[in-house]
């Protein structure tokens, strides 16, 4: 095993418990390791991940070990590792380069670690990973076999590189499957945003104007959970389709420059870069609160709301208040980073045994495919193995078509 660089070799212990915690509510991951634990099909592969260190990816890290493979990660967001999950992941025989509040520049020497194991697949979360070893290692290139990306911003970015040619490996876009985004991102978005945002603020959310930045599958299931909270919600949105659907869904729909003058909470959403910008802080209530469950730290201008104010409190542990010129109170949460892995423990454990399934089949598929280089969809046969595991495991039956079905959906004659 390859050296590892943590915070906190000591706290294993409590990480241990987290994971426990986490493993026996993910009936589809153990399934999967039950089924071809025994053959160890990834035996002599390498794989390199760039993830969310906290109890629920532990098991995906752990099960990947268990059938076989060599397993290097790095955090993929400083505010989301957990520093006692790390040292148990050490501890299990994973090699972990990442701490809680990391510098950018420790992060990218982290992800320069994982690559110096020369991964044969690599997991990734935002593509950072994928990216740095287009960039800085092509060496590596030729013997990466694939990877799998689990999140929205990061299928954006592989699919503008397949686009310029550029993308040397096959990557298959875990975020694409239906077992990922009608669920992960709805409705697992949709409740661990809640939680990290209740965590930092304790505010009442019941006749609060709760403004919505995205309506894709995450916005819809943050709007669903605000609205169940007593909230009502204005949705920002820049697609004509979606703005249709938020309006129909009982929301109000309007430009962010309406809705930065009425909202008491803001949430980001888009997967895009300066959503809340200069002239919407500048027009915000007093005691204003923002946060961001998109991928990057890029959606709300931290830039302008230091530039705008005159004193900058910590309020709480992941709130930091910005004190403007005209002595209005406008908090961030998180820094600005996803609020629902910085601020709480990210997806519940049920929904993430979904994604991780997906991943762990994932990298089956490419460890046993050789496919050339773009953008791939998980296939259709594993995207519904993976959800019918899940019904099983919660004890629901599906209903089987009889021949007389299948005879009939197959006619097109009266």
């Amino acid at each position: 095993m390859k050296g590892s660089t943590i915070a906190e070799a000591s706290a294993y212990r409590e990480g241990e418990r987290k994971i426990l915690w986490a493993k026996q509510r993910m009936p589809v991951l153990a399934g999967l390791v039950g089924i071809h634990g025994r053959e160890r099909p990834l035996s002599g592969i390498t794989v390199g991940a760039c993830l969310h260190l906290e109890a629920k990816t532990a098991c995906l890290l752990l099960s990947l070990k268990e059938l076989g493979a060599e397993v290097i990660a790095a955090g993929s967001n400083p505010l989301s590792t957990q520093d006692d999950v790390c040292a148990a992941l050490v501890k299990g025989g994973v090699g972990v380069y990442s701490r809680r509040g990391m510098t950018d520049d420790e992060y990218f020497r982290n992800l320069e670690q994982v690559l110096m194991s020369s991964p044969q697949i690599i997991v990734d979360d935002g593509a950072d990973l994928v990216v740095m070893a287009h960039e800085k290692r092509p060496d590596l290139l030729p013997g990466i076999r694939g990877g799998s990306e689990e999140t929205t911003t990061g299928v954006r970015r592989l699919k503008a590189m397949a686009e310029q040619g550029v993308l040397a490996f096959p990557v298959i876009s875990v975020n694409d499957a239906r077992s990922k985004f009608l669920f992960d991102n709805r409705y697992g978005t949709g409740q661990s945003v809640f939680d990290g945002l209740m965590r930092a603020t304790n505010v009442l959310l019941a006749g609060k104007v709760f403004v919505v930045a995205g309506y894709g599958w995450c916005g819809r299931g943050v709007a669903m959970r605000a609205k169940g909270f007593g909230a009502r919600v204005v949705v920002v949105e820049t697609d004509p389709h979606k703005a249709f659907e938020a309006l129909m869904d009982g929301c109000q729909v309007c430009d962010m420059e309406q809705a930065a003058a009425q909202g008491d909470i803001f949430l980001t959403l888009t997967g895009n870069k300066g959503v809340i910008r200069r002239e919407h802080l500048q027009v915000m209530k007093d005691g204003a609160i923002l946060g961001n469950a998109g991928h990057f730290d890029v959606e709300i201008d931290k830039k302008a709301l230091e530039d705008l104010s005159e004193e900058v409190l910590e309020a709480r542990e992941n709130v930091t208040t910005y004190v403007m010129k005209d002595r209005r109170k406008i908090s961030l949460l998180a820094e600005g980073r996803l609020v629902n892995l910085a601020a709480g423990d990210g997806h519940p454990i049920e929904i993430m045994d979904l994604s991780f399934g997906l991943q762990l089949r994932s990298v089956l598929y490419l460890a046993d495919n050789r496919l050339s280089p773009g953008v791939y969809q998980v296939p259709e046969d594993i995207d519904r193995a993976i959800v019918t595991m899940a019904l099983e495991a919660q004890g629901a039956r599906l209903e089987k078509p009889t021949e007389e079905q299948k005879n009939y959906m197959r006619e097109w004659k009266e």
